[in-house]
């Protein structure tokens, strides 16, 4: 994938967004470590680029559908650290008033659960109101490698190619299904997984946002235009473990791909001090939510 002009990826936002994400989760481990938190999570550390190329160029009208591993995904889409935090927490104020937890958020066309590839379907049948709607919007449907072993992804995949519906499906392959490696894991091409159903897929490995930016304006523009559905494959990796301590992979292996870290690619695009100060103001906004969150009342059940 070329690179384009730098000045047309807003580099200085997309920092400020990945960082968000960044700070965000591991500051959730922290939580969790220091007993202020309860049940799992999933983190999206290393994989950030991915959301923040997409999701920071759809239309406040797009609908984005995501799995387990949500947080990036929802804090691109929504800008709501605090919301997000407080429903983690089991807060009032939360997304879905402290009940749902980690996994599964509603708000402003925004929904994800932890069922594996079964929110698919209705992200399809989202899709298909808006064609019949006539509207403008498209649907984005999130993905790991993991659910592609779900029989709900083909289903969905068949009916999508069938019915012509406005649906860009994004794979995150990260490499492991929780803690099992793609190679003992799934057979095969993805790509012609995709191409099966005579849906368009486009393959590309990359935690690079000059990379990515341009790649999913074109899949944006595509899937808006002609009303039909595609498919993206993002080949990455999770710096952290699958949810908050089962890590059964190589050291060396996750010392690589910490070279490859998402943030590192922005050094080439920012000074020094432009980061600086990015990092400074989102660690600043996440410690005034917490302050805040931490005060205020649990949910009632």
């Amino acid at each position: 994938m070329t690179r384009i002009n730098s000045e047309k990826i807003p580099y200085y936002s997309l920092y400020e967004k990945a960082v968000l994400i960044r700070k965000f989760e591991n500051r959730l481990l922290d939580l969790f470590s220091e007993g202020k938190l309860f049940g799992t999570t999933h983190t999206y550390v290393g994989q950030e680029a991915t959301a923040v190329s997409l999701i920071s160029q759809l239309c406040k009208y797009d609908v984005v559908f995501s799995n387990h591993r949500c947080h990036g995904h929802y804090l691109v889409k929504n800008d709501d650290p605090e919301g997000l935090l407080a429903e983690i927490m089991g807060k009032q104020s939360g997304i879905c008033c402290g009940r749902g937890g980690s996994q599964p958020l509603c708000r402003n066309n925004f929904f994800s659960n932890g069922i594996q590839g079964g929110y698919l379907p209705n992200a399809l049948g989202m899709a298909f109101a808006e064609k019949y709607n006539n509207s403008n919007a498209i649907v984005v449907a999130f993905i790991g490698d993991g659910t592609l072993g779900e029989g709900s992804v083909y289903e969905t995949l068949n009916l999508a190619s069938l019915l012509q519906v406005p649906l860009l499906i994004v794979i995150e392959n990260n490499k492991y299904a929780q803690t099992t490696p793609i190679e003992k894991n799934l057979a095969g091409s993805i790509v012609k997984r995709v191409e099966a159903f005579d849906i368009n897929a486009t393959e590309v490995e990359s935690n690079d946002v000059s990379v990515l930016y341009p790649l999913f304006t074109n899949a944006i523009k595509n899937v808006r235009n002609d009303r039909a559905s595609s498919v993206v494959i993002v080949n990455s990796y999770r710096l952290n473990a699958h949810s908050k301590g089962d890590d059964f992979r190589d050291p060396d292996e996750i010392k690589r791909w910490r070279e490859k870290d998402p943030l590192n690619y922005f050094t080439s695009v920012l000074s020094d001090k432009d980061r600086t100060d990015i990092e400074k103001k989102v660690a600043s906004r996440i410690h005034i939510i917490e302050e805040k969150v931490e005060r205020a009342p649990f949910a009632s059940f």
